[in-house]
């Protein structure tokens, strides 16, 4: 069973104040770090990818030199969108039995979550990690139109899981269709592909804004998990 992890954080990171996101530092290391280590220490992953913005490929090559990664097989640049991004790191791929796809931007993923995710796919070729919808959830424009029953409703995270021949053709097909998801999932999805959910942590945050990094320095701290 080959596993390879494509993890990417090209973007910009306009919500960030234009600032790469992989590049903050999160308890003095770079977030990139704390992103790929998981994956490099999990031994249910073969290899990792990881996509990053092309001023970034120098700077990412020494941090992998540095703690000496010897799981990263390929760094390349990442394209326009996310999806782009993900695609450029698929077409690099010769073979595989599985992909998950990560966020570098989510630094709180552990083997626990890794190992979770993957046991999911393997018997139904496709998982996501998920955690339910806490909050009273609305439908409005300037004034609430209705509420929607929050019971079905999920908040998706990374790592995403899938076989790498139904990624492969849910990438192939949405690029030749010129459609582009929110997610991995989302492209499976149009597939007619069921895909499995997996109970994530709350804790398992993106970092998007400013606070979110505040928040991340608090939960390393901490060291808590819900």
């Amino acid at each position: 069973m080959k596993n390879i992890a494509i993890i990417v954080g090209a973007g910009k990171g306009k919500r960030m104040g234009s600032k790469d996101k992989a590049f903050l530092l999160l308890n003095k290391k770079p977030i990139l770090l704390h992103s790929v280590i998981p994956f490099e220490k999990s031994s249910l992953i073969d290899e990792i990818i990881l996509v990053v913005g092309s001023n970034k490929i120098d700077a990412t090559l020494k941090l992998v030199k540095k703690y000496k990664l010897k799981k990263v097989a390929a760094i390349i640049a990442g394209g326009k969108e996310r999806q782009d991004s993900v695609y450029n790191a698929l077409n690099i791929i010769d073979s595989a039995d599985f992909v998950l796809v990560h966020d570098i931007a989510r630094p709180f993923v552990d083997a626990k979550l890794i190992k979770n995710c993957l046991t999911a796919a393997y018997k139904y070729k496709s998982a996501v990690l998920a955690v339910s919808v806490r909050d009273t959830v609305k439908k409005g424009n300037k004034f609430v139109e209705a509420t929607i029953p929050r019971d079905n409703l999920w908040l998706i995270q990374t790592p995403q899981v899938f076989s790498f021949n139904v990624l492969k053709r849910a990438y192939d097909t949405a690029m030749e269709k010129g459609f582009y998801g929110t997610d991995d999932a989302s492209l499976v999805e149009k597939l007619g592909n069921k895909i499995k959910i997996v109970q994530g942590y709350f804790d398992n945050i993106k970092i998007t804004f400013p606070t979110d990094l505040i928040i991340a320095e608090a939960l390393l701290k901490k060291g808590a998990r819900e």
